[in-house]
This record gives structure tokens, C-alpha cells and sequence, in this order.
């Protein structure tokens, strides 16, 4: 049994039950030290509109005290804000379309990078066992490969749309990372310089935690971790900030 498990033909499947075990526990540990680790990689993919789900316009939200030594109301911006629609529309192109049928938007990555690894390696596995069983031998591990990943996708599919059903998560409640800019958040984990963001946490109204990868607004500046800031604009995956120097305005929940 373990000389099948560990055969040469099969070590794509070895590695990636391994790999999503890896995953798995690095993302307990990760839960335990508030790293959140999930969210962090959801942060680096760009939004999906999913077919079901109304998109807002995107509105700078009010402030309810002034920001002293920061930006106005008219300096907080929306990086790509002003495109049109439809240059917005065919850059999502077939990637958003594919990663909307793999329920990415609904399902956190991390959860579907394991379901799918799961998949993978226990696909390989039947599969070579059903070939050894008939004709006494392995396939090569490159056709196998094609073979489980196939057989993977649609497993991922189908679990994911299962998951989204369940989760704790109405999506009509979904916080759109548009709506981030003008918020408060605090930065957690590393100090942020230009061109190197740390990661930050933000609550929204209804009191669920998002992280994002931030960057300082103003050159030269370093925000360190602990420090309150005010998100103020959208940069590709990440978001850049300033400090926040106005203590009547929080948005860690503490």
C-alpha cells in the first residue's frame, strides 16, 4: 500500500494531498495568531461580479468627523473609478468568468485551493488504482495528472456550490472592497512603506472583519503596526492610507 502511495508515477498526487494538509494547518495556526491568512490571499484577487449578485455604484462614503493632517473628502479616490464600463467589462474577461464558475467570490480561495487539491490527489489515486487493478500497471504521472485534474474541477465546482449554501455569509450582505476607501482600519501585521504594504484590518457596519494589504499614501512615510488609518484609495489588490488622527473615528470594533 505505501509503495503505491509513494510510487513515482503517483507523486503529483503525494504532493498535493500534502500540499492542501500544509495548507490546512497553516491556516488553523494562521486563525490562532489573527494572521488571517485566508483573507489575506482573497484580498489579492481581483472582484468577480458573479451573475447573481448586483454590484452598487461606487460613492465615497461621508465622513462623520474631519481628518486633521489628512486627505478632504475630495482627495479620497477610487483608483480606476472613472473608466467606463465596458473597458471594465473586457478586462475581467474569460479569468473572472472562470473564476465565478469555481465559486470564487462566494467560497474564500483558500477553501477551494484545498477542495480542489483534495480532489486532485484522491482522483489520481482511484484512477491509477483502477488501471493497476485491471492491467497490473501505473499510468505515467503526466497522463494521470490530466486525468484527476478533469475529474477535479467539476468535484471542486459542485463542493464549492455546496459550501456557498451553508457559510455563514448572505450575500446580499457582501461588503464590496469598493466600498473600503474612505473607512478606517488599523494596521496588524509588519509596517508599511511605499511599494512594501503590510497587512490592515478593517471592520464594516456589520461587524465583520476585513483584511487588506495597505501601503502608506505619502512617500517616505511608515505606518507601523498598531497604527490607525483611513483608507483612501484603491490601488490593483491593495489599498494605499493615511494616519488616522482623529480618535472619534475607528473601525476595529475596539
Amino acid at each position: 500500500m505505501i509503495e503505491f502511495i509513494l510510487a513515482d508515477q503517483n507523486a503529483p498526487f503525494a504532493v498535493s494531498l500534502g500540499l492542501m494538509i500544509a495548507i490546512a494547518v497553516a491556516e488553523g495556526v494562521g486563525s490562532l495568531m489573527g494572521l488571517g491568512l485566508s483573507s489575506m490571499i482573497d484580498s489579492l484577487l481581483p472582484e468577480v461580479d458573479l451573475p447573481d449578485v448586483d454590484v452598487p455604484d461606487v460613492e465615497v462614503p461621508d465622513f462623520d468627523g474631519d481628518v486633521s493632517g489628512g486627505a478632504l473628502h475630495h482627495d479620497i479616490e477610487f483608483a480606476g473609478a472613472s473608466a467606463d464600463a465596458g473597458t471594465s467589462a473586457t478586462g475581467q474577461g474569460v479569468f473572472s468568468q472562470i473564476l465565478g464558475w469555481l465559486c470564487i467570490g462566494r467560497v474564500p480561495v483558500l477553501i477551494i485551493l484545498v477542495i480542489f487539491l483534495t480532489g486532485f490527489g484522491l482522483a489520481g489515486y482511484v484512477l491509477q488504482s483502477l488501471v493497476q487493478t485491471i492491467s497490473g500497471w501505473l499510468l505515467p504521472g503526466i497522463v494521470a495528472s490530466a486525468g484527476a485534474f478533469a475529474a477535479a474541477l467539476p468535484f471542486t465546482r459542485v463542493s464549492a456550490l455546496g459550501l456557498s449554501k451553508v457559510m455563514p455569509r448572505d450575500e446580499s450582505d457582501a461588503v464590496s472592497r469598493r466600498t473600503f476607501v474612505g473607512k478606517p482600519a488599523r494596521i496588524v501585521q509588519g509596517n508599511a512603506k511605499k511599494g512594501l504594504p503590510a497587512q490592515a484590518r478593517l471592520r464594516d457596519q456589520a461587524g465583520q472583519s476585513h483584511y487588506l494589504l495597505v501601503e502608506p499614501d505619502v512617500d517616505d512615510e511608515v505606518l507601523e503596526q498598531g497604527t490607525d488609518v483611513i483608507i483612501v484609495r484603491q490601488q490593483g489588490a491593495h489599498f494605499t492610507a493615511i494616519r488616522n488622527t482623529n480618535t472619534t473615528l475607528t473601525g476595529t470594533g475596539e
